[in-house]
């Protein structure tokens, strides 16, 4: 049996630890002179307001430069930078400021690499399966290798979110919302496990300086982890990922898919791990957030202990995608500050492409437009108020709640761009979390 090559190195010094990492899985043997490498970092969000938790969520610059580094150093001069970050298609400004303020300009005077937006570059159409197609950036596709550099964090819609993962940021917005599908074959899980498949020849390394427990964003819980993996096979790597993470890679859908397409075993016995043992270093890392339910609601286990009652937010499940999760958090936190003590009048809220209403509402509450389409006619619903859009406008969900006896405040959805700014207060005055990861000096 082939053993694919894996490293697990902790993070000690800046550049030597990701070099180790890449010479002991073999990844540097891919190295050619004046071969054209596309790097693929982890900018999953991006706030020009405030600044906001990075670690855990962000690929470091650090990894970044590092890498680019060696390349160099292996005589590699044609590098680019590529990521398509979660923002209206038309915003130019979010990307710009992103890569401003992560270094990779100063990147690009330093070491002439390329920096690009991709959703101002030209995609193109790939068939998965027989009439399945995504598009899929093409300067990626072009390129001669790709580094994929992901953050080591657990997904509260894909339990872990590694290098397959990653590589869902360079197709497009339509696509995107694609993946989402509620067909129970063409599912997210089922994308997410062919993300490789018109990948150029790739490296995967995995940035777990800082981890992430209930990813994939700012609100989950960081840490800071000093563990690097790389690997030049993108499932041997990310089925290492989840068992630091605590997971069964036999447990992770997309990975077990992925796995049983090329044949292999999920249980990591056909590879060659060099380095640190992962008994010892992997931590569980919560992958969700825990819902309660009983006759009188049901929503997060920390809105009900707060003694809500009479509303039914129902658990959002995979086929939410990113536009209306993006929105999903910020509703939660003006419906908790909305209760004032008295039960609502059981208002359901329905989220994603195949939830259904539940008979016996007071109102049901239909968020996005795939929701909307869905369920408009169906006989369940008593009351409907439905938030079209895609995504939905912010003051349409606060009528539409208070259509169903809900007030949110509409100053929270007004300065939802300064939410993010809120959770720095966890982490500071503690060394561990560092900015300067995210820096190039």
């Amino acid at each position: 049996m082939k053993k694919e090559k894996v490293s697990v190195v902790r993070y000690e010094n800046p550049y030597h630890s990701v070099k180790k990492a890449i010479l002991d899985c073999g990844g540097s043997k891919h190295f050619r002179p004046g071969m054209r490498v596309f790097i693929k970092p982890n900018i999953v969000f991006w706030t020009r307001s405030c600044p906001f938790p990075k670690w855990g969520v962000i690929t470091t610059s650090r990894v970044i430069e590092d890498t680019v580094v060696l390349l160099k150093e292996y005589g590699i001069d044609d590098i680019t930078i590529g990521e398509g970050i979660v923002a209206d298609p038309q915003d130019e400004k979010t990307p710009a400021h992103a890569f401003e303020s992560l270094g990779y300009n100063r990147l690009s005077e330093r070491y002439g690499v390329k920096c690009i937006n991709i959703m101002k570059r030209p995609f193109k159409d790939i068939e998965l399966e027989n009439g399945v197609y995504l598009k899929f950036n093409q300067d990626i596709l072009e390129s001669d290798f790709l580094i994929d550099i992901p953050v080591l964090k657990s997904h509260n819609q894909t339990v872990v979110s590694l290098g397959l993962k990653n590589l869902k940021g360079i197709i497009n917005f339509a696509s995107r919302k694609k993946c989402h599908s509620p067909d129970p074959h063409h599912d997210l899980h089922f994308y997410i496990a062919r993300m490789a498949d018109p990948m150029p020849p790739a490296l995967t390394v995995i940035d777990g300086i800082y981890s992430l427990e209930r990813g994939p964003a700012f609100d989950g819980k960081m840490r800071r982890s000093n563990i690097l993996v790389a690997s030049p096979d993108i499932l041997s790597a990310d089925m290492v990922g989840a068992k630091l993470l605590g997971h069964e890679p036999s447990n992770v859908s997309h990975l077990a898919l992925a796995a049983a397409r090329a044949g292999r075993p999920a249980d990591l016995s056909d590879l060659e791990i060099a380095g640190e043992n992962i008994e010892k270093i992997s931590s569980y890392h919560e992958y969700d957030f825990v819902y309660l339910s009983d006759d009188s609601g049901e929503m997060p286990k920390a809105l009900a202990r707060q003694g809500l009652r009479g509303l039914f937010y129902r658990k959002f499940d995979d086929t939410m995608c990113t536009y209306c999760s993006s929105l999903n958090g910020l509703i939660l936190a003006a419906v908790r500050q909305a209760w004032q003590g008295e039960p609502w009048n059981n208002v359901e809220v329905l989220t994603g492409k195949k939830m259904e209403p539940s008979p016996g509402m007071g109102a049901t509450i239909l968020i996005g437009q795939c929701m909307s389409s869905k369920n408009r006619n169906h006989p369940n619903i008593e009351k409907m108020l439905a938030v079209k859009g895609c995504p939905p406008d912010p003051q349409e969900i606060v009528d539409a709640f208070k259509q169903a006896g809900i007030e949110l405040d509409p100053g929270l959805f007004d300065q939802a761009d300064q939410l993010p700014g809120f959770f720095m207060s966890r982490y500071e005055g503690n060394p561990d979390f560092d900015e300067s990861f995210f820096r190039v000096d």
